[in-house]
């Protein structure tokens, strides 16, 4: 089932849309506090999201500008605003489509299902996303996001390639020489220093997950993800 996030301060037109939306299957999530949607959008993990321009606190440019740091989720924009710069500040903020209103219901249904075939469906490079398990521990690597219990972290680009690593070949240890060569393109130029401030922030996010001791060193060869925290 594909989830839709919807940003819109005007609760009435939240519901009204919700109720549309959910008679195709979709899950809604409505957004309630302006203050800090990217938490939301990080627990909620929609497939799409609904933006209005005008909110409480930062516009919907500023939030889908924060939303693309972590992911390339489609993002529609529902706005009252006509005029030709509004859109353009939209998609340069990396908003997929602009929907002026008043609206019609099936408009907004049939962009979302074009958006969603053009993310996950048929046009889509890759169908679904790709999602890494390892006892409760998942990562998203599209996403840049690892969670456990219901919180996640976000990450940078080196810290998911080397988390992506440690779940995909556990319970293998992995070298340093696969996590340079995965980092870098050359890594005879990288200092030897810089693999061990990379796994130290990486540790940290695990940290920020409350969980301890998630990279384990494997002297003479690397790191190996330590799952002791299911015992």
């Amino acid at each position: 089932m594909y989830r839709v996030m919807i940003v819109e301060d005007d609760l009435n037109i939240s519901e009204l849309l919700s109720t549309h939306i959910e008679k195709y299957g979709y899950e809604v999530t409505i957004a309630e506090d302006f203050e800090d949607i990217l938490s939301l959008f990080k627990k909620s993990k929609p497939h799409i999201v609904l933006m209005d321009v005008n909110l409480p606190m930062f516009d919907g440019y500023y939030w889908c500008r924060k939303i693309r740091q972590i992911s390339t989720c489609p993002i529609i924009f529902i706005s009252a605003r006509l005029g030709e710069m509004d859109q353009v500040m939209a998609i340069e903020s990396g908003a997929d489509d602009y929907i002026t209103k008043p609206f019609y219901y099936d408009v907004v249904k049939a962009k979302i299902k074009g958006q969603l075939r053009r993310a996950y469906g048929s046009y889509a490079p890759n169908a679904e996303e790709r999602i890494l398990e390892v006892e409760g521990l998942s990562l998203y690597p599209e996403r840049l996001e690892l969670c456990f219990n219901d919180e996640c972290v976000t990450l940078t680009k080196k810290e998911s390639i080397l988390a992506d690593l440690l779940l995909s070949k556990h319970p293998k240890a992995v070298s340093r020489e696969m996590m340079l060569s995965k980092l870098w393109d050359d890594e005879s130029f990288v200092e030897e220093n810089t693999l061990n401030v990379n796994i130290a922030r990486l540790r940290k996010k695990f940290e920020d997950l409350n969980i301890k001791n998630a990279v384990e060193t494997v002297r003479g060869l690397g790191y190996r993800l330590n799952i002791s925290w299911r015992e």
